[in-house]
């Protein structure tokens, strides 16, 4: 091979590695719309789900497979609220005692949970909110500023979502599910084509059996990289 072909395919292999992450980054959950607000349900067969698109988290926070715990994530929209259901397949439940669900739980991370990260800023992309909800039903959600040092204080924020949850023990799945005001997300109105920054994520198991389990893998010890988020896109009404 003559030198300068070969030069052009180092430049060629460096550019790939170097679009790579940002390509990763780039992938799309569709949000499909809903004419009107309904009370949360946690049933993948009912009308509010049915016809959701899903994504799936099923790799570690540095994308290395997870075998056994692959999550169904599915999203719908309205003009006010923003919903998501989770479908986590487990073995064993890292469950909070005495848990509480009329107020929110802080430090919840430290137990099993499903989470949305999702910021509207895609020009300071380090300030994002985040959402968590727990098989019990317990939650948190988070103005999150990582210009701080301690960015976990954003949990004094208060969105207004609500959650619900279920456990099926017999068949090791446990369901969740998220209503979160679109106006604690976006100064936009919620509208067909808007886009948000997302990232979807779980904690799962006791101590030494705990995994963590993402749908765009931060490639961190962190879930907080935001740029590894992947895309929301609100879809147009049928």
């Amino acid at each position: 091979m003559r030198l300068f072909e070969l030069s052009r395919v180092f430049i060629l292999i460096f550019a790939l590695a170097w679009l790579a992450p940002v390509c990763a980054a780039q992938a799309i959950i569709q949000s499909l719309w809903t004419a009107a607000d309904v009370p949360l349900n946690t049933d993948p067969q009912s009308l509010l789900w049915s016809a959701a698109q899903s994504v799936f988290m099923d790799a570690d926070p540095h994308g290395n497979p997870v075998p056994g715990y692959r999550s169904e994530v599915r999203s719908r929209w309205s003009p006010r609220n923003l919903y998501f259901l989770f479908v986590c397949p487990y073995e064993q439940l890292n469950l909070k005692p005495e848990p509480k669900t009329t107020v929110e739980t802080n430090e919840l991370w430290n137990w099993d949970v499903a989470e949305v990260f999702i910021g509207a800023d895609f020009q300071d992309i380090r300030r994002y909110k985040e959402f968590e909800l727990s098989p019990q039903g317990e939650w948190v959600d988070l103005d999150i500023d990582l210009h701080k040092a301690h960015h976990e204080g954003g949990w004094t924020w208060n969105s207004g979502f609500e959650v619900s949850a279920r456990i099926d023990r017999e068949n090791h799945v446990w369901y969740g599910a998220m209503k979160i005001p679109y106006a604690a997300i976006d100064s936009r109105a919620a509208a067909a084509g808007n886009r948000l920054r997302i990232n979807f994520f779980r904690s799962q198991g006791p101590g030494p059996h705990r995994h963590e389990i993402t749908w765009q893998a931060p490639m961190a010890d962190t879930f907080h990289v935001p740029e590894r988020f992947g895309l929301l896109e609100l879809a147009k009404p049928n």
